[in-house]
């Protein structure tokens, strides 16, 4: 319960014009203030070779312009190999602020892949093997798993690419070498549902990534890894689990690999690994089928290597300065 106090003759006093402008100027400078504490930071995760040392950082307020967070924030602690790397750091942010992040584990031999989860990417959960390709004895390796949250069906996917030898037409790589895209869900990275074939475009392809670029608009950007591509490439579904028509003509020169995407703006920029020229390279579209090179209006850290981009808040990114 609660009463209006009244003066002595009997008229309830009312906030006078002036006041309530007052008071809609205060309410917009705490708007304006809380938006501004709120601004996204993006973030590029990293390896250095030989891969032992785990997971880097980098971090942008444009989106082209990186500086990187000294050291390793994820030692690696698990693979089949003696010594344990962690390749192609793959991140994401889950509905309830959770990062999620999957990486190669053995360069030959394993058949699954390293997981760990983090709300602030300084304290991690413990690391998790992922053997998604234990019922294929043949397997010969588990490589660059990306991973993908489906805001529509509320559920993660990884997907990644293996080789079965004599599983695929041969065409021109050894059967060694003769990659196709697989995948699993989850929810929660407890259960995964069975380890299916994602994307088969009749040759060797690894290194994909999913991008949703609208409602049942999707693309999905690889690497044609035969010997005479070695680039990127991009194909298109309505759904993140495909199908995926025909791949497009290549986007970049040969030698090339590691593609991540970030929306800027109205723009979307497909990073990539130009190993080839021992360099990093961007380009810039709005649609997928036109693209211009911004190559020269980015900077990376020296060593980045193939890894994906999400964002932070300016408090993450504060608590990460400060560790190190």
């Amino acid at each position: 319960m609660f009463t209006i106090k009244k003066h002595s003759n009997n008229h309830i006093s009312a906030p006078s014009p002036l006041g309530r402008v007052g008071v809609g100027i205060l309410l917009f400078f705490t708007l304006l203030s809380y938006s501004q504490k709120k601004k996204e930071i993006y973030l590029f995760t990293s390896f250095r070779e030989p891969a032992t040392e785990g997971l880097y950082l980098a971090y942008s307020e444009d989106g082209y312009n990186w500086k990187g967070l000294e050291g390793s924030f994820l030692k690696p602690e698990i693979g089949g190999s003696e010594t344990k790397i962690m390749r192609d750091p793959s991140i994401t942010k889950g509905a309830d602020g959770t990062y999620h992040l999957v990486w190669t584990t053995d360069w030959k031999g394993g058949n699954g892949f390293g997981y760990a989860s983090s709300k602030d990417l300084i304290h991690w959960s413990e690391q998790q093997y992922i053997p998604v390709m234990k019922h294929e004895p043949e397997v010969v390796n588990v490589w660059a798993p990306e991973i993908f949250y489906d805001d529509v069906k509320k559920e993660y996917i990884i997907i990644w690419a293996s080789t079965i030898p004599f599983r695929f037409a041969k065409g021109v790589e050894d059967e060694k070498n003769n990659h196709r895209m697989y995948f699993v869900t989850t929810k929660d990275f407890k259960t995964f549902s069975d380890t299916k074939l994602y994307y088969d475009p009749g040759f060797s392809v690894i290194d994909c990534v999913i991008v949703k670029k609208g409602k049942n608009d999707y693309v999905l950007v690889l690497k044609d890894n035969t010997r005479p591509m070695r680039n990127i490439k991009v194909a298109f579904g309505k759904s993140p689990l495909g199908p995926f028509g025909k791949s497009s003509e290549p986007l970049t020169a040969y030698l090339s690999e590691g593609p991540t995407v970030v929306k800027v703006g109205k723009k979307w920029l497909l990073y990539y690994d130009n190993y080839g020229s021992k360099n990093y390279k961007a380009l810039s579209t709005s649609d997928f089928v036109k693209f211009e090179d911004v190559s020269s209006k980015i900077s990376l850290p020296e060593g980045h290597k193939h890894g994906t981009i999400t964002t932070i808040s300016e408090e993450v990114l504060k608590e990460l300065i400060e560790k190190k």
